[in-house]
């Protein structure tokens, strides 16, 4: 068997840092634009029923959990001159950006019917799109290095980019929500700069990045895939966690808005909370990579998850007239899910040496896909979930004022369900196996292996494993 290596393993440099950090950027112009806006969107802008918008959000994110899967499938077939990743971000990323902009342009005239229809339609197909982006970005983190901390310090620089660009549509979005007289007209706008700024984003992480950690360059069967991931203890579990968290999230991030301009009085407060969850962010980069040092990535992952469970509790309680207390309470959450995040990619890129340590076999897009899909599922649950307590508590698009018991609703949804699902998400993580010590331990078995099967195929032996 022969062996692939794009390149020499080296120390990554702050150039390789930031320009991962600026691919997740240009990822979350779409997608997190997506995830703090659409529903709004639909709702108010579109004119969709909250229940329509709600479903639509969990069939296509659904749908996106699907497409993540056959993404990491060709991504694990794909072999280049630029590596296995990197020509997804050069090829991908324009058409990605078009369909974000199509995303948030319903057209006018449309029939109620009609308009669902190409909400569904350019949502799935923005889904796909976005699949063949996110799974090569995520994947490639795994073949830039195998030191646990420098992993975990991509993953930190990767939240950073999320911050910086959620802080931009914050800025950028919320005072439009709140006085624009037309709204359609300014989300395409919006989607047409920000697709502009997420190309250019998307050319400097080709140009940037580089794979250098060394797999088997002889193609992995399907069979042989789904194999190595179900016998994937690790990443089982971590996917598992993955579904509580990304619930808990996401009616969060779904909500937001809701709470920023119904429950504390004015959209512009979203600008406050993303600001404060993002604070936090950037505070946790340079402490993530100290915690694993200290504690490990898996008790990291469980205290920063009982942390984002007390800000939740915070912002579920806080009174409406005294939005500093919802303000302080984000910050608390921001810290907790940073955390939890950047933890969750460095995890993900453990499981892929536990994986060819227990099956023989390297599967970076395929892990990452699997992680993915769960994610994608947790988002969809979680959005359907946030639409589905608007449409019960009666909520009404375009009302200058909401219901008590409307209010209440949005209240208890953004806050409780981070609190809920990932606090449950924290306590799945208990039985999961892999210490320091012993991803040291299985990463040296790895090496070994590799090297004997190096020098096996340069003596033309076959080697011993």
């Amino acid at each position: 068997m022969s062996t692939e290596a794009p390149g020499r393993p080296r120390d990554l440099t702050t150039r390789d840092y930031l320009g991962y950090a600026g691919g997740d950027a240009a990822n979350n112009l779409t997608f997190m634009m997506a995830s703090l806006f659409l529903l709004l969107y639909y709702t108010d802008v579109v004119g969709l029923s909250a229940a329509v918008a709600g479903a639509i959000l969990l069939v296509v994110r659904v749908w996106q959990a699907v497409t993540d899967l056959v993404a990491g499938r060709f991504v694990d077939l794909t072999t280049t001159r630029w590596g296995r990743f990197r020509p997804y971000f050069l090829f991908c990323g324009a058409p990605l950006m078009l369909l974000g902009v199509a995303l948030f342009s319903v057209p006018g005239g449309l029939s109620a019917s009609g308009a669902a229809l190409y909400a569904l339609v350019s949502y799935a197909v923005f889904g796909l799109a976005y699949s063949f982006v996110n799974i090569p970005y995520g994947s490639v983190a795994s073949a830039m290095t195998e030191l646990p901390q420098e992993r975990a310090r991509l993953s930190s620089y990767r939240a950073v980019g999320q911050a910086l660009a959620t802080v931009v549509l914050a800025f950028v979005v919320a005072p439009q929500i709140q006085t624009s007289p037309n709204l359609q007209r300014s989300f395409t706008t919006v989607m047409i700069a920000f697709g502009v700024v997420g190309l250019a984003l998307y050319v400097t992480l080709f140009r940037t990045v580089r794979e250098t950690v060394p797999r088997d360059a002889a193609p992995v069967t399907l069979r042989q895939t789904l194999a190595a991931i179900g016998r994937n203890r690790p990443l089982v579990i971590l996917c598992l966690s993955a579904i509580l968290v990304l619930t808990g999230m996401f009616v969060l991030q779904t909500t937001q808005v809701y709470y920023a301009r119904d429950v504390l009085g004015n959209a512009n407060f979203t600008i406050a909370l993303t600001v404060m969850t993002v604070l936090g962010q950037f505070a946790m980069v340079p402490v993530v990579p100290r915690l694993v040092g200290r504690f490990g990535k898996k008790q990291a992952y469980i205290a920063a998850g009982l942390l984002t469970a007390v800000g939740g509790i915070g912002i579920a309680l806080s009174p409406p007239a005294a939005p500093v207390a919802a303000i302080v309470s984000f910050g608390v959450y921001g810290l907790g899910i940073a955390a939890i995040q950047a933890l969750m990619w460095a995890l993900e890129a453990d499981t892929v040496e536990y994986g060819e340590w227990d099956a023989g076999v390297r599967t970076e897009g395929s892990n990452y896909a699997a992680l993915s899909f769960t994610r994608k599922v947790g988002q969809g649950i979680g959005g359907g979930l946030a639409a589905w307590g608007l449409g019960v508590s009666g909520y009404v698009a375009g009302a200058a004022t909401q219901r008590q018991e409307s209010l209440t609703a949005i209240r208890y949804l953004t806050g409780f369900a981070p609190t809920i699902f990932v606090g449950l998400g924290a306590v799945v993580m208990l039985t999961y196996p892999l210490s320091e010590a012993r991803f040291r331990q299985m990463l040296g078995e790895v090496v070994a292996r590799r090297a004997t099967r190096t020098r096996s195929a340069g003596s033309g032996e076959a080697p011993a494993d």
